[in-house]
């Protein structure tokens, strides 16, 4: 049976909604600090600042995992949503999954320092912009789920389309990177650094395919 677009997956549940709301929440504010954080990077390196934003990362991190955990035992504890509480924890692991890919392409940055030629800085600062408007997308798909499921493809879409878009700079940068004159241990840890980055959009890609399985389920 169709439902209608106005129809909320929590219908007694205003606490879960708010805590699955923060947890959102977290991830579109983790993703956004990694922007600046690589623009950060590519303008001064692993600066003070750089650290100050990979720390908030980090907290936003440990805090999605605790609200992750909550949201869980709620769903189980108090029988909530049992129709679609499978569905819910496979979003919210594999979305947990996205905030910890940032935070650990921003732990790579900080521990190997690699040295970003000026040549290529606009397009890993390029790049990143990509990966961001694909994570996103993603909590906005993520977000129609619960709220208005019919507006889950419109949000879908982007992810794709940012994904692509992420992959073309992704790779005009490493085929940039491979042709240049740099030593073949640099140019291999700027590819790295280029993957981890676009990592973040192949997960967020992931993750809107599985969605897109969980709203044909409810919406049929």
């Amino acid at each position: 049976m169709d439902m209608p677009s106005s129809f909320s997956l929590f219908r007694r549940t205003k606490a879960l909604e708010t805590e699955i709301d923060q947890f959102l929440d977290k991830i579109s504010q983790a993703s956004l600090l990694f922007k600046r954080a690589i623009q950060i990077y590519t303008e001064s390196g692993c600066t003070e600042e750089f650290d100050e934003k990979l720390h908030q990362v980090n907290q936003l991190e440990s805090t999605a995992d605790h609200l992750r955990r909550a949201i869980e035992t709620q769903l189980y504890t108090q029988t909530l949503i049992p129709e679609s509480r499978g569905d819910v924890l496979g979003l919210l692991e594999n979305l947990d999954s996205v905030i910890n890919d940032l935070e650990g392409a921003l732990w790579g940055f900080s521990i190997e320092i690699p040295v970003i030629p000026e040549d290529y800085r606009a397009d890993y600062v390029a790049l990143t912009d990509m990966v961001v408007q694909a994570v996103e997308s993603l909590v906005l798909a993520s977000r129609a789920f619960f709220r208005n499921i019919e507006a889950v493809p419109d949000h879908n879409h982007k992810v794709m389309f940012y994904e692509k878009e992420a992959d073309r700079v992704s790779t005009k940068l490493k085929k940039a990177i491979f042709r240049s004159d740099l030593p073949l241990s640099q140019k291999a840890q700027l590819r790295n650094f280029v993957e981890h980055i676009d990592n973040v959009a192949d997960k967020s890609e992931d993750v809107a395919d599985r969605l897109a399985i969980y709203t044909i389920k409810r919406t049929v």
